[in-house]
């Protein structure tokens, strides 16, 4: 049967509205060499067989360079970790997979204690008093969190300062959301990793405070007295972080922060080029009526039965986008499940684990560059401590020497920091998760001494 949405006397009632005679003026603002079907592709001349396609869809599929087929040490802001099997197992079940966001509580309770489960876990990770589940990434997240905090600030504060070392995609999200608004960004021109810099810029104008620790460099910041600093002058501290880094060291609920959020790509869910990822949004109780998106609550029925239940979550939170605290409502819930799973198969212990072996395979990694190699580790500030990522400055333009680590050596390189940093050009950031072996780290130090050499 075939699909046909509308007549032609449809279209050409709707073309007559619209003021134009034929429908190619509607693309005229399209480059006429990139139009469909003036662009000529390059079909076959005869259809494939099933068996046919399949077969050239594998081969497509087998060109593309992942961190499966290949050594890799690109992390900037999505990493390659060890996802257990029980993630896929807990996230394919039906239930599961196919279930809609949980309006109806007597038919959503499996979801919605998962959901439950979850917010917990990552309360206790980042040491903050409620979260919710979930945004669709850590720079929506943030965006989010940069929206709270001007709400929350009767006085008319419009100011938000941002931290330079914040991943730029983040930072480019945050503007998206704030064009046409009165607030303004400060702090772009700040000196990467001096955190005093960011401190003067505080005045009774500035609603937040937005820091990345570790910092987009993989180095942690000072942040010693910095909440109380902000606090004085009336602001909000937000943290970006690496939920692994909090299996192993300090939350920022522990140093003051107002509002935590990560990106949970690295809690059990793969990197499948780019999405879809989580957006970890956790903050203070006090912040709780104005926190954006879902949050899940525990509470017992008539017959005192323990249940789940949307929490301070009216309707016009969904349908009436202008008096809702968030317009994401849609339902994130499948991946903060394989989060959920991911950090309740490891534990507290399993993942503490994981961040002490991201922790010392990178500095394995960057002493042997250093000795080896003979390249400078953080050349930028060498003496501030890093997670799982570091860079190292290079004879050579990064994107030359990524593209013959790849073609000769079979090896992903890290991130260009001259594409985001003015002063950093040649500089390469590297990421050294617990998915490195030992002879991984050693292949991609002497393939890094020949090319610089």
């Amino acid at each position: 049967m075939n699909y046909l949405p509308h007549t032609e006397s449809e279209r050409r009632a709707m073309l007559d509205t619209l003021g134009v005679s034929r429908m190619e003026e509607l693309f005229a603002d399209i480059p006429e060499h990139v139009r469909f079907p003036d662009l000529k592709l390059p079909l076959p001349p005869l259809p494939l067989s099933q068996m046919e396609l399949e077969a050239h869809l594998r081969e497509l599929a087998g060109q593309d360079v992942n961190a499966t087929s290949h050594e890799c040490f690109l992390g900037a802001g999505a990493y390659h970790h060890y996802i257990p099997a029980t993630v896929d197992y807990v996230t394919g079940r039906g239930e599961f997979f196919t279930a809609y966001t949980p309006y109806q509580p007597e038919a959503s309770q499996g979801m919605l204690q998962a959901m439950f489960e979850y917010q917990s876990m990552i309360c206790q990770l980042t040491g903050m008093d409620v979260t919710n589940a979930s945004h669709y990434d850590g720079a929506t997240a943030l965006a989010e969190a940069v929206r709270m905090a001007l709400n929350l600030a009767s006085d008319g504060r419009q100011k938000v300062i941002l931290s330079p070392t914040v991943n730029s995609h983040y930072r480019e999200t945050v503007q998206t959301y704030l064009l046409g608004s009165e607030a303004s960004l400060i702090g772009e021109g700040a000196v990467p990793g001096e955190m005093g810099n960011l401190v003067a810029l505080l005045d009774d104008q500035v609603a937040a405070l937005v820091i990345q620790n570790p910092n987009f460099l993989g180095q942690f910041e000072d942040v010693a007295g910095l909440a109380e600093k902000v606090h004085r002058a009336g602001a909000l501290l937000i943290v970006v972080t690496d939920p692994i880094a909090l299996g192993l060291f300090q939350p920022p609920g522990a140093y003051g922060a107002d509002v935590v959020v990560a990106d949970g790509q690295p809690l059990g869910i793969p990197l499948s080029f780019g999405g879809p990822y989580l957006g970890i949004f956790a903050t203070r109780m006090q912040y709780v009526r104005q926190m954006p998106g879902r949050l899940v609550g525990e509470t017992v029925d008539r017959s005192g039965r323990r249940g789940y239940v949307l929490t301070l979550a009216a309707r016009e939170q969904h349908i009436r986008r202008a008096r809702a605290t968030s317009n994401i409502c849609t339902n994130a819930g499948l991946i903060a499940l394989a989060a959920a799973t991911y950090l309740a198969t490891l534990g507290k212990s399993g993942l503490r684990r994981v961040a002490e072996l991201c922790y010392h395979k990178s500095h394995y990694a960057a002493q042997q560059l250093a000795e080896r190699a003979g390249l400078a580790i953080n050349p930028h500030k060498p003496d501030q401590p890093f997670f799982k990522e570091f860079s190292v400055q290079l004879p050579r333009p990064v994107e030359e020497v990524n593209r013959i680590l790849l073609e000769d050596f079979g090896i992903i390189g890290g991130f260009d920091l001259g594409s985001c940093y003015f002063g950093f050009e040649q500089q390469m950031l590297i990421a050294v998760t617990e998915m490195k072996t030992k002879a991984a780290i050693n292949r991609l130090v002497d393939a890094l001494a020949k090319v610089t050499a």
